[in-house]
């Protein structure tokens, strides 16, 4: 078993504070009080949003493995927000929403929020909803466009599990891609098969109703809920050089050379990149003797 380090946690905290204690050294923290002036803070429950979103039609996927046949992130299902909320509430599901771009799709539902002035210059047109069952996770991966994230929780308990992006080297990272091997189980990882895990340092924070949670740029992160519940993540660019011209080539070239070679090879592009995690993850723990 993974041996944790707690996330820190503030009840609420000045601008300056954030900035060179957090962001600056680029640590994360829950932030337990940030929401309780918003108007969310009382009103987003499930009832809120099948009321709000209940007739749109959106995107549902799985924890299936990466298959061939599909695109980056193209969905496995779709359904109606208020069907998709009483199936969370009938029991276990393991589909999920994410990217639900709540200005595009219930422009009301913004005078709800507020973007917190934390020194980021955050998107104001890219506040995205998570949604997700009792028992359902969303796997270890970092985000392709290596952004500083805000995610605030609602209706409900998550769990969040993040590690530093120095630690990629011994993730068995997937070549193009911004996942790790999916075969992992991060809950009970088997250090035999997968050694370089041994050599990883895992973060984990548990959030509730309206408490907020900083990942740096970059930042693997793996997401239980513990409940039905859904999060909302507000973003800002990379600030370091590297990670933004990263944020660029994953975005631009990888994922689009990605889908090619997909289409291209089929099955044999996903072996081939499933086998070379291992090899670069096997060099790096060579190397590091």
């Amino acid at each position: 078993m993974f041996t944790y380090k707690p996330i820190d946690r503030v009840e609420k905290i000045s601008k300056e504070d954030f900035y060179n204690q957090y962001y600056k050294p680029q640590k994360p923290v829950v932030i337990e009080k940030l929401t309780e002036d918003w108007p969310a803070y009382k009103k987003w429950n499930f009832d809120y949003i099948k009321k709000a979103a209940g007739d749109k039609i959106v995107p549902l996927y799985n924890n299936d493995p990466v298959s061939a046949d599909k695109k980056v992130n193209e969905p496995d299902a779709r359904m109606k927000m208020s069907d998709y909320i009483d199936l969370l509430q009938k029991g276990p599901t393991d589909l999920r929403i994410f990217l639900f771009n709540i200005l595009k799709q219930v422009p009301a539902m913004q005078n709800d929020f507020k973007f917190p002035d934390l020194g980021l210059n955050l998107f104001k047109n890219l506040p995205m909803l998570f949604f997700g069952g009792a028992g359902s996770n969303v796997f270890m991966h970092f985000d392709i466009d290596l952004a500083n994230i805000l995610h605030f929780h609602f209706a409900g308990e998550k769990q969040c599990i993040l590690m530093k992006p120095q630690d990629t080297k011994y993730m068995y990272k997937i070549p193009y891609a911004t996942i790790c091997r999916e075969d992992i189980d991060f809950d009970n990882p088997d250090f035999d098969k997968w050694p370089g895990l041994k050599h990883v340092t895992p973060y984990k924070a548990h959030l509730s109703h309206g408490e907020m949670l900083y990942m740096p740029e970059g930042w693997w992160h793996y997401m239980q809920y513990l409940t039905p519940s859904f999060s909302m993540s507000l973003r800002s660019l990379a600030k370091r050089p590297a990670n933004f011209a990263n944020a660029v080539l994953n975005i631009f070239i990888k994922r689009n050379y990605d889908n090619f070679m997909r289409k291209r090879q089929g099955q044999k592009w996903i072996d081939y990149k499933n086998n070379k995690a291992i090899l670069d993850t096997n060099r790096a723990i060579h190397l590091s003797k």
